[in-house]
C-alpha cells in the first residue's frame, strides 16, 4: 500500500500544484491565477481519467461535511450505489454500518479541525444491499487547513483475499470431506470441553471407531464409493450426538467422538452401543445395500488420561486391540494395554536390530515316518537368541513382527535362509526330500511374495519339490482372490502345500475341495488328548480318513510319548513330529542325525 504523504504528493501532482498553500503564496496577479486554475481544470480531468482506468480501486471524494462529491465505477461495483445515486450523499448513510457512524464523523471533523489523519486500515463497510464488504481503505485530505478542504478515500476490495483466507483457516481446521472437525481441532476442542469437566467434577467418554477392511471397500467398489461411505457414517454420528458432545474425522477411515458428562459404566456402556448400532443398518454403496462394521476403543477421563492427547492416545491403543479381536469388537482401555503396546514397541525395536546383527536362527524338526521311523521332511522353525543366551519365545516375537509390518522381512530372511540351507545340505550329499516354512496371512498379502519364493528357489538351484509351505486353516479361507490363484499357481509347479493345526480353524471342512492343498497337519491338542479322550480320537479318525480320500499326506503333530504314537499308527496317519522322536534343532545337529551320526530317539535337545 502506498504511504499517506507519498500517495498525497502523487495526487497533489496529479491535479498539476504543488500544494493548494504554495499556489497561494506564489500566485500574485490574475493572469498568474487564470494559468493555475486552466493547469488544475487539465489535471483534474487526468486524475479522473486516471481513477476511472483503475477497475478494482474504489475511489470517493467528499467535502467538509462528508458529502460524496466523486464516485468512480469501480465504487459502483464494489458498494453497488451508482455515480447518479451516491453524488451528494453522506458517507455515514452511504456505506458506513450503523456501530461505526460516530466514530468514522469524529475522526472526519478530528482531521479537518486538529490536522489528526486517519490511519488506512482494513475495514469491513457496508454495500448498499447491507451486507459487509471487507476492504483496506486509504485516506487522502486536499485543501488542508482551507475552508473547502476535499477527502478522497481509496478502497481496495479484499473479498477474494478474505474469501481465501476462510478457505485456508477451513482446510487447516475440518476435513474437506466430511466437513468434520480434524484431528488437531478436535484435540483442541477436547482440552476446552476437559476445563469444564474437571470444574464440574464429573466425567468423559472418548470413542475411537475404525472402519473394519475399509482398504478393501475401497479397493472393491472405489474411492468414489468409499467416500459416500464416510459422508453417510458422518451423518449418522452427527445426528447421535447431544449438542455438548465432539465429533472429528481424524484419519481415512477412523472417527473420534467425545461424551462429557458420562462416569458412570452403565451410562458408558449404553452410549457405545449407541454408536456400534448405527452399523446395523446396511449402506447403500454402488447400488447395493452393503453391511459394515466397526472396532471401537473406549477410554474415561480421569480414569484413563489428564489431557486430550493422552486420552486420544489410549482410545487409540484400545482401539487397535478391538481389530484384532475381530469384526465389530468393543475394547475398553487398561494401563496394561499401554504396558503391553511399550513392550511390544521396544521388542519391535530389538527384532529389527536382531535381522542385521545375526541373532536369528532356524531350527529344524523332522517329520518322521510313523510306520520306519525314516525322517522323510524337515520344518523349519525360526528362533531369536539375545546376547548372553536369552530366547525370546517365538509366539511372543512373530505377534510382534506381524503387527508391526517386520513380518514380510522377517519372512524374506526365512525363506532366503532355508533355501540357503537346502542347497548346501543338497551339495554335502545329506539324504532330504523337502524343507517346510510357515507362512502368514500378511507374508501372502504381498502382491510379489509368490514371485519372490519362485526367484529365491531358482537363484538357489532348488525345485518346487525341495520348499514347502504351510498355511493355517484361517489365511486359506480369508485368501483373496490373487492369493489364490498364486496358490494354485505353486500347486501345479508340483510344491507342497500344508494346512497346519488342522482342526482348529474354520469350521467347514468344504474349503479342502476348493483349495490347493497337499497335506493336513492335525494340531497337537487333538494328538495330546486323543489316547484318553473319546471325542479328540474321533476327530483324529474322521480328520485321517477325510484327508486320505481326498489324496492328501496327513500328518500328526506334536507327539510325545509311546501311547499316542501307537495310536498314530493305528489310524494310519502318514508322518509324525514331535518329541517323542525329535525336538527342533540347529542345523549342525540336524545334519549330523540325518547322516546317521547321531540317533535320538526319545528326543534330541537342540
Amino acid at each position: 500500500m502506498i504511504p499517506q504523504e507519498r500517495f498525497k504528493r502523487w495526487l497533489l501532482r496529479f491535479l498539476g500544484r504543488p500544494s493548494v498553500n504554495a499556489t497561494v503564496d506564489t500566485v500574485e496577479n490574475d493572469e498568474a491565477v487564470a494559468l493555475v486554475r486552466q493547469q488544475y481544470l487539465e489535471s483534474e480531468q487526468r486524475f479522473r481519467a486516471l481513477l476511472e482506468s483503475l477497475p478494482k480501486v474504489a475511489v470517493q471524494g467528499y467535502d467538509r461535511d462528508r458529502r460524496v462529491i466523486y464516485w468512480n465505477e469501480a465504487s459502483t461495483r464494489l458498494y453497488g450505489y451508482t455515480s447518479d445515486e451516491a453524488l451528494g450523499g453522506l458517507l455515514e448513510e452511504l456505506i458506513i454500518p450503523d456501530f461505526m457512524r460516530e466514530g468514522v464523523i469524529h475522526a472526519h471533523r478530528a482531521w479537518i479541525q486538529d490536522g489528526i489523519e486517519i490511519p488506512p486500515e482494513e475495514l469491513e463497510l457496508k454495500h448498499k444491499s447491507g451486507e459487509l464488504v471487507p476492504v483496506f481503505s486509504h485516506h487522502v485530505m486536499l485543501k488542508e487547513h482551507t475552508e473547502d478542504p476535499l477527502m478522497f478515500c481509496v478502497d481496495v476490495d479484499l473479498s477474494d483475499q478474505k474469501q481465501a483466507h476462510r478457505e485456508l483457516e477451513f482446510a487447516t481446521r475440518y476435513d474437506r470431506l466430511t466437513q468434520l472437525p480434524n484431528r488437531q481441532t478436535f484435540e483442541s476442542d477436547l482440552e476446552y470441553l476437559l476445563d469444564g469437566v474437571r470444574r464440574r467434577g464429573v466425567g468423559l467418554a472418548l470413542l475411537y471407531l475404525d472402519i473394519d477392511y475399509f482398504v478393501e471397500i475401497n479397493d472393491a467398489l472405489g474411492y468414489e464409493q468409499g467416500d459416500q461411505l464416510l459422508v453417510e457414517l458422518s451423518r449418522r454420528l452427527r445426528n447421535a450426538l447431544r449438542s455438548t458432545d465432539l465429533l472429528s474425522r481424524v484419519s481415512s477411515d477412523e472417527f473420534v467422538l467425545a461424551f462429557p458428562g458420562l462416569h458412570r459404566e452403565e451410562d458408558v456402556l449404553q452410549v457405545v452401543n449407541k454408536i456400534h448400532d448405527l452399523f446395523k443398518q446396511p449402506f447403500g454403496l454402488d447400488g447395493h445395500e452393503r453391511r459394515v462394521s466397526a472396532s471401537i476403543g473406549v477410554c474415561l477421563f480421569p480414569d484413563n488420561g489428564g489431557n486430550a492427547r493422552e486420552l486420544i492416545r489410549n482410545a487409540d491403543v484400545a482401539k487397535n486391540r478391538a481389530k484384532l479381536e475381530g469384526r465389530g469388537s468393543i475394547r475398553f482401555f487398561h494401563q496394561h494395554l499401554h504396558d503391553e503396546l511399550v513392550r511390544e514397541h521396544r521388542l519391535a525395536e530389538n527384532l529389527e536390530h536382531a535381522l542385521s546383527a545375526g541373532e536369528l536362527s532356524l531350527h529344524y524338526q523332522p517329520q518322521v515316518s510313523a510306520v520306519s521311523g525314516r525322517i522323510e521332511n524337515l520344518e523349519a522353525l525360526l528362533r531369536w537368541e539375545l546376547p548372553g543366551g536369552v530366547a525370546v519365545p517365538p509366539h511372543e516375537f512373530i505377534r510382534v513382527a506381524e503387527r508391526s509390518g517386520l513380518i514380510h522381512r522377517l519372512g524374506d530372511w526365512v525363506i532366503e535362509e532355508a533355501c540357503r540351507q537346502r542347497t548346501q545340505w543338497r551339495a554335502a550329499g545329506v539324504p532330504l526330500e523337502r524343507i517346510d516354512i510357515n507362512v502368514s496371512g500378511r507374508q501372502l498379502s504381498r502382491p510379489d511374495f509368490f514371485g519372490r519364493l519362485r526367484q529365491c528357489l531358482s537363484r538357489h538351484g532348488l525345485g518346487p519339490r525341495e520348499i514347502g509351505i504351510e498355511l493355517t486353516e484361517n489365511v486359506l479361507i480369508e485368501a483373496d482372490e490373487r492369493i489364490l490363484e498364486g496358490l494354485w499357481g505353486l500347486y501345479h509347479l508340483g510344491f507342497r502345500i500344508a494346512i497346519d493345526d488342522f482342526g482348529t480353524g474354520f469350521s467347514s471342512l468344504s474349503y479342502l475341495k476348493r483349495f490347493p492343498v497337499t497335506a493336513l497337519k492335525i494340531d497337537r491338542t487333538f494328538v495330546r488328548d486323543a489316547p484318553g479322550e473319546p471325542k479328540d480320537r474321533a476327530i483324529m479318525e474322521a480328520a485321517v480318513f477325510i484327508g486320505h480320500r481326498l489324496g492328501l499326506e496327513v500328518v500328526a503333530e506334536g507327539v510325545e510319548d509311546e501311547r499316542q504314537l501307537e495310536l498314530i499308527r493305528e489310524m494310519k496317519c502318514d508322518l509324525v513330529q514331535g518329541y517323542y522322536f525329535y525336538r527342533p534343532m540347529p542345523a549342525a545337529m540336524t545334519e549330523r542325525v540325518l547322516l546317521g551320526l547321531v540317533t535320538a530317539p526319545g528326543g534330541v535337545q537342540g
